[in-house]
Formats: C-alpha cells, structure tokens, sequence
C-alpha cells in the first residue's frame, strides 16, 4: 500500500515538473513571439499613378552616421537587381554624426542624377526601459530535494535572485517619393517598429525586408 502511494507520488511528481516545463515553454515562446520587428502600419496612396521605380536614392535621415550607413547599405543591396537601380545617400554626401543635408544640395543631386524616387527613412521614437524583476520563491518536486528532505516529505525551496531586465522599443517611418513632380510626391510610407532586436545590425535587415516585400508587393520596384 505504501508502495503504491510511493508511486502514485513519483507520478503526481514528474506530472508536475512536466507542467512546470511545459508553462515555461509557454512563456518563452511568447516573450519570442513579443519580440521582433512588423510593419505597424503601411499606406499607398491612390494619388500616385506611376509605375515602378527604376533608379532610387537611398536616404536615412536621423541617428548616427555609422548606423545610416548601414541602413543605406542594406536597403540598396535588397533593392537593386537587373533594371533597378539603387543609391546611398552617403556616396554623394558625407555627413558626420547629426549633420543635415541643404536642401538646395539634395535636389541639385536628385535632378543631375536623375533620381525617379527618393526612399527616405526616419527613426520616430526610441526608448529604453530597464526594470527590476524581484526574486521569487520557486518550489521543486521532493525528488529534487535533499535525501532527508525526501524522506520527511519536506518540498525545498530555491530562491532565484533579482534581476535587472532592459526593454528596448523603436519606431521607424520609411517614405518613397516619386520625383517627378517639383516637390517630390508621396507614393508609400509604413511605419516599423522594433522590439528587443538582438543587435542595431538585425534590426535594421528586419526593417528593411519587410519594408522591400511590401514595395514588391505594391508594384513599386
């Protein structure tokens, strides 16, 4: 009898850390799922009644130089194949860390390189957030334990130290302008954000594919 309630106990034991297991699977897959990059918004606008875009320039506005540079990179790879034709910004004008560009500079560019489109994007928000997550008790099944603890039918207990965890969220806005009108008209935007990305180099790959696939999607290059 005290056998059987032996085993009935080992089974009730190992049906909870299953459990155990699979909530915290669970939670895993979905601070996974949390995290990443979407387009939040996108909007084509039915003024626009061009084609595809065939030679564009590349422009990212804000940040650090390094990081525009690897944006404009990233984007021209994606964008350019037979009959595409894609520019950083950067080629034409170098720019140290928060340097805008003249105006009058930037249209003299589009006109002499006859540039049909500008791509232009902007970082709208940025915020990081750390908060500190308390430690918590955790109790284990008595298998776990210590032999007397076992024996005595004693559950130890396991304390998990506190911890400090940084939440990092941003927004960026990606435009496509059609030149071929004085002032430049708008003929797509989407609005990315960005949560948690593993580095400044995935988040960027991120933006940009998505930002490309809806491009294609709307027969714009």
């Amino acid at each position: 009898m005290n056998g059987a309630n032996r085993n009935g106990s080992s089974s009730s034991a190992r049906g909870s850390i299953c459990a155990a297991v699979l909530a915290i699977a669970v939670v895993a897959m979905a601070l996974t799922t949390a995290a990443g990059t979407k387009l939040a918004f996108t909007w084509r606008n039915p003024a626009y009644s061009g084609g595809a875009f065939k030679n564009i320039l590349v422009l990212a506005v804000n940040g650090k130089a390094a990081r525009r540079a690897d944006f404009e990179d990233r984007m021209v790879q994606i964008i350019a194949r037979p009959g595409v034709h894609a520019v950083q910004s950067y080629s034409y004008i170098p720019r140290p860390d928060a340097t805008p560009i003249d105006p009058a500079q930037l249209r003299d560019i589009v006109q002499n390189q006859h540039f049909d489109a500008i791509l232009v994007a902007s970082l709208t928000k940025y915020k990081k957030t750390q908060t500190y997550v308390p430690g918590s008790y955790d109790s284990l099944p008595p298998e776990f334990g210590t032999f007397y603890g076992y024996y005595a039918w004693v559950t130890p207990v396991v304390y998990t130290p506190g911890y400090m965890e940084t939440d990092t969220k941003a927004q960026l806005e990606t435009n496509l302008y059609s030149t071929s009108t004085q002032d430049g008209q708008l003929a797509w935007t989407g609005t990315s954000t960005i949560v948690d990305p593993r580095s400044p180099t995935a988040a960027i790959n991120s933006v940009v594919k998505l930002v490309v696939e809806q491009l294609q999607k709307q027969n714009l290059i």
